[in-house]
């Protein structure tokens, strides 16, 4: 099976993988931007999110074969890959399996180390939406905002609402998957997992997923990188500062 994709623009070929939760569509304004500079964007939609497929296998090992199969299949050469949090996790185990596929990774607000569970009220408050009461958006709202406070993040979970059917919405996400699997979106990169070819980290000013602690560790899995912050943004650098990213990504490519 081969994954869905949203494919903006021709030129030379840049993928972008999602976090945990999210999809291809949450890239599309920035994948606009990077297409205006001759490049075909491959927003990818990973297993299990969004209108990819549904599967019970779910792991790094299983994310990076399946961008393999995609880049196969869609004849990907000489790659800028992107991904954030969780894909950037894919991304950088898929650049170390198959660096032949790589030209420049870009890897935001995540580092290869560990990172213990920290989803398990936001996978509890989607579990908690019961669709055969809840019919609009705002209805979902306000469950979720039982256990999600913040607007902006709820705002981003659902995104993944759709119509099932006239009249019955329902979560793109397979939740129960997911739920069961959590524990492996915080594992580590492989400790033999080294990639030598120009590579970036972003992080931002407001988050902790990349701290002064981790550049040793990325320095021994990617030998050519460099890590730059993004001003006035969190995890979700790319939505919060989207004009310093952008230029960050395009000065690097």
């Amino acid at each position: 099976m081969i994954l869905h994709s949203n494919i903006i623009g021709e030129g030379k070929h840049f993928v972008i993988l999602h976090g945990f939760l999210g999809m291809g569509d949450n890239w599309k304004t920035l994948a606009r931007q990077f297409s205006e500079l001759d490049y075909q964007v491959h927003l990818v939609d990973q297993r299990n999110h969004g209108r990819s497929f549904h599967s019970d296998d779910f792991d790094y090992d299983v994310m990076a074969k399946d961008l393999k199969d995609y880049c196969d299949e869609n004849l990907l050469t000489d790659i800028v890959l992107l991904g954030h949090s969780m894909g950037g996790k894919t991304a950088m185990l898929f650049a170390s399996e198959y660096p032949e596929y790589v030209n420049k990774l870009i890897v935001a607000d995540i580092s290869p180390r560990y990172y213990p569970v920290h989803h398990d009220t936001i996978l509890n408050g989607l579990s908690s939406l019961d669709f055969s009461v809840i019919n609009t958006r705002r209805e979902a709202d306000v469950a979720l905002s039982d256990y999600v406070k913040e607007v902006g993040t709820r705002m981003f979970l659902l995104k993944n609402l759709y119509w099932v059917e006239k009249g019955q919405l329902g979560l793109r996400i397979n939740l129960p998957v997911l739920k069961e699997n959590v524990s492996e979106v915080g594992e580590a990169l492989p400790i033999y997992a080294t990639f030598n070819k120009d590579t970036l980290f972003l992080r931002g000013d407001r988050s902790e997923y990349i701290g002064e602690a981790d550049s040793a560790i990325i320095s021994r899995h990617f030998s050519n990188s460099k890590i730059e912050t993004i001003s006035k943004a969190g995890h979700w650098l790319h939505a919060e500062n989207p004009v310093e990213f952008y230029n960050a990504v395009v000065e690097f490519i």
